[in-house]
């Protein structure tokens, strides 16, 4: 019930001092002073002729699909989380016009003025009130009421007196995943599902292929995945139907006819295979021809669209995504292209044949009443006598997002939004310019907007090491894409408003990587020759994006496009030899609390002002110290640390860095070098960091979670023979 009486209505709506702890703001919100209380009395009140409905006609919309959730189905849930949240879980009564004060009424009405996913708030006279034309709605404003609760400072059973019309700016407020490059674990999904729905992101793309894995398991097509390391049609219902239950539509998304190795290979359809083939002087350097399917071939394109109408099936979101970006311009000069478009009358240059592509898989999606999407990029190719159906939706990446690029199609601004954290493309989301700058665009042809992953050179990083890039940049998305319009307060005072409030009911906790405490290695990377683990294709031209082998661990990595190290001779096998500041290797490891120990041989070729061997976000260890040239490491943003050690030139050297709390211990072939009083957690993110490598070869990495003894960092020197 209100803790005073009903005061004067105070619009809060602009000054910052008037934000509800909510994320994102609501877009009209009117503080009426006061608080409504949840008591052991309160109910969740629906009406019991609307118990199995979904939405009325005025919420029923293309984007973002239909609602799957009864209001029973929903009364029922948020019943289970208002005990998770409050401690109060009330009985869901059929009452409504009886409601008293602590009670929760939730109605669908037929309101035109909030469309699919928008819902009236109102706490005024001491009852909550949620009214919405769909379930989409009585959810989201569920959401809000869950949120202001959670960002109470007592037992969270008190929220504000307040009145509220809320409806979002754009229809599409989209998380997207590589899921191509790195197969997501279902627990870390389902966790980021429960984070999207009460954020109020109602759509998740799932990017199923790339020319280094294929996601989706189907017995159709042996050999296409791997079944450890894909979704199977049970997955995909189980995630539908979680995601269902948070609001969020689960959108596929598979790449063709670029970014295709995994697919090309495991059906020869490539254009490096059969007569007359393509060369690598017709895609990019780094790649091979079998990186795009041939779409010359009846064959290629008829294996294309049976696969597309496999998959296109397993999915109920209204979009389907099928890339269709990055096709190399070189490929026109491939003579198998250039007989094909001399031969064909309807399709003369390369533009023309991956617009009739896209057309072709464009009429299999469509004839499972889905809308096809790509990513934009066939526009900038001439093409004479085939357009892109009209109907088929672009995902922009280049821009700001602001307004639509792409006459004549609708849009969702994916560019500005890019996470691809990677020492090579060292892509994070401008959260500062998101928050303060960014223009949301409402155009009709503007769906909305996507935070978008890549996992490029991380393709078996962890879960959580994305996650600690993506959360922030998410939030700020929702916020924004769903209220347009400009932000009242900071983006400090945003981050603190969202720690306010904190995780949704639900939440599995990320269990602790287990520390290895029985002396053994956690990680070993050998740079010894090893193919891509099971479940992945390598795409790479010889020598480009090399795999290296973690022997004792879980974390492998990559080197990255263009620079690579090469392998030479090394003290026990093969070494790699790094001679470019761009030479590097991606792990997407979390970085490891003290105690510590890295040990790694190492011989330098010759001295810069800064050589990096492991790297993160917080810390560097050092093999020659920016300021010194000495071996050391960093904290970022508070100390260069040396030790009066300085590395030989062109001979090999055994470094180990022994850490426990407040101390680091450097040994030189196993002979103590010197001690400095303090330490960081063991950066896992990469050899090397998007600016500074290192100069020479590298060969033994191994670390451990314990210190090591002196005695056993000198046997580690001792077993060496160079």
């Amino acid at each position: 019930m209100p803790s005073s009486a009903a005061q004067p209505e105070e619009r809060t709506s602009e000054p910052p001092a008037g934000q509800p702890s909510v994320v994102p703001r609501p877009t009209d919100w009117t503080s009426l002073g006061g608080t409504v209380a949840l008591t052991p009395r309160t109910r969740v009140l629906i009406d019991p002729r609307a118990r199995a409905g979904t939405a009325e006609p005025s919420g029923r919309a293309e984007f973002p699909g239909p609602a799957r959730q009864s209001v029973q189905q929903l009364a029922a849930q948020l019943r289970t989380e208002l005990g998770q949240v409050s401690g109060v879980e009330p009985r869901v009564a059929s009452d409504v016009a009886h409601a008293g004060p602590g009670d929760i009424v939730l109605a669908l009405a037929d309101d035109r003025e909030l469309g699919a996913e928008g819902y009236r708030f109102d706490s005024s006279d001491g009852a909550v009130r949620i009214r919405a034309a769909s379930t989409h709605g009585l959810f989201y404003g569920a959401r809000t009421l869950l949120q202001l609760l959670r960002a109470t400072d007592d037992e969270h059973r008190t929220l504000p007196r307040a009145r509220a019309t809320d409806v979002p700016t754009q229809a599409i407020r989209m998380v997207h995943l590589d899921a191509g490059r790195k197969y997501w674990k279902i627990p870390y999904l389902e966790n980021l599902i429960r984070r999207m729905g009460d954020q109020k992101l109602n759509t998740l793309m799932l990017h199923l292929s790339e020319s280094e894995g294929f996601r989706l398991y189907s017995p159709k097509f042996p050999g296409l995945a791997d079944p450890d390391h894909s979704y199977s049609r049970a997955d995909i219902e189980h995630l539908k139907s979680f995601a269902a239950r948070h609001h969020v539509q689960l959108m596929p998304g598979l790449e063709v006819p670029g970014h295709a190795t995994a697919i090309s290979d495991a059906f020869g359809i490539g254009f490096g295979s059969g007569t007359n083939p393509c060369t690598a002087a017709h895609t990019h350097s780094h790649l091979t021809p079998d990186w795009i399917i041939d779409m010359t071939s009846e064959k290629a394109v008829a294996k294309t669209k049976q696969i597309v109408d496999e998959f296109a099936g397993w999915f109920d979101a209204p979009l389907f995504s099928i890339g269709g970006e990055e096709v190399p311009g070189q490929l026109a000069d491939c003579p198998r292209v250039q007989d094909y478009l001399a031969a064909s009358p309807d399709v003369s240059t390369l533009g023309d044949l991956l617009n009739r592509y896209i057309n072709t898989l464009d009429d299999v999606i469509a004839s499972h009443g889905k809308r096809t999407a790509v990513y934009n990029g066939s526009e900038h190719l001439a093409a004479p006598q085939q357009t892109v159906h009209g109907p088929v939706v672009f995902l922009t990446w280049e821009g700001t997002g602001a307004e639509p690029a792409v006459p004549g199609h609708d849009e969702i601004a994916i560019g500005p939004f890019y996470d691809t954290p990677n020492n090579y493309h060292h892509l994070y989301p401008n959260e500062p310019w998101m928050y303060d700058s960014w223009t949301v665009s409402a155009a009709p042809d503007m769906l909305g907007s996507g935070l978008t992953n890549w996992a490029d050179y991380n393709f078996w990083a962890d879960d959580a090491y994305f996650e600690q890039s993506m959360a922030g940049a998410r939030a700020i998305l929702a916020d924004r894409a769903w209220n347009g319009t400009a932000t009242p307060d900071t983006l400090a005072d945003f981050r603190a408003r969202a720690a306010r409030i904190g995780d949704p009911p639900g939440i599995t906790a990320t269990p602790a990587k287990p520390r290895v405490n029985d002396g053994r290695p956690s990680h070993h990377w050998t740079f010894d020759t090893a193919a891509y683990p099971k479940g992945w294709t390598y795409a790479g031209s010889p020598g480009n994006t090399i795999f290296a082998e973690d022997t004792a661990g879980d974390l492998p990595g990559t080197s990255y496009i263009i620079n690579n190290p090469a392998p030479v001779d090394g003290v026990r096998g093969q070494a790699w030899n790094f001679d470019s500041d761009r030479d590097g290797v991606g792990f997407g490891g979390l970085d490891v609390a003290e105690p510590w120990t890295v040990s790694v041989l190492v011989r330098p070729t010759a001295r810069t002002a800064d050589q990096v061997l492991l790297s993160s976000k917080a810390g560097a260890l050092k093999l020659m110290q920016y300021g010194t040239g000495k071996v050391g490491f960093t904290r970022y943003g508070s100390a260069d640390l040396s030790f009066d050690y300085t590395l030989p030139l062109d001979r090999w050297t055994r470094l180990t860095w022994v850490a426990t709390p407040g101390h680091t211990t450097l040994y030189a072939d196993g002979v103590r070098a010197g001690t400095v009083d303090a330490s960081i957690p063991l950066p896992l993110r990469s050899i090397g960091t998007e600016k500074v490598s290192l100069r020479g070869d590298l060969d033994e990495l191994t670390t451990w979670d314990e210190p090591l003894t002196a005695d056993r960092v000198a046997a580690l020197s001792r077993q060496d023979t160079r």
